[in-house]
């Protein structure tokens, strides 16, 4: 899994997400989400575009990361997730609860998510 960061200017940051998220390679997201979270107010914005598979492991990331950044006033926001993603945050109960964009730009402008 690949995971990179780009900040933009209004201080929001897009987390662009590549392969599996899986027991093996979940520390990479989770570590990258923390530091990101250790920010006030974060408003961050993953791109999940690249993902094949993602197992409990990201999933947990996902809503630790969006619990983490309500509480301090900021926002999680989940982009173009495939197929396969988009059905299983459907599956598991979490599209309703995590703010789903079909993509990145409609994410950062907090347009109505799908």
């Amino acid at each position: 899994m690949h995971v990179s960061v780009v900040d933009n200017s209004d201080e929001s940051v897009v987390v662009t997400v590549r392969g599996n998220i899986d027991i093996d390679s979940g520390t990479t997201l989770t570590t990258a989400l923390e530091q990101l979270l250790d920010r006030p107010a974060p408003r961050i914005v993953v791109d999940l575009s690249g993902i094949e598979f993602c197992d409990s492991t990201g999933l947990s990331a996902l809503v630790v990361g969006h619990n983490r950044a309500s509480a301090s006033g900021g926002w999680l926001r989940l982009a173009a997730p495939g197929e396969f993603l988009a059905r299983l945050l459907d599956t598991v109960g979490l599209i309703p609860r995590l703010a789903v964009y079909t993509t990145v730009g409609d994410a950062l402008a907090g347009r109505d998510p799908d």
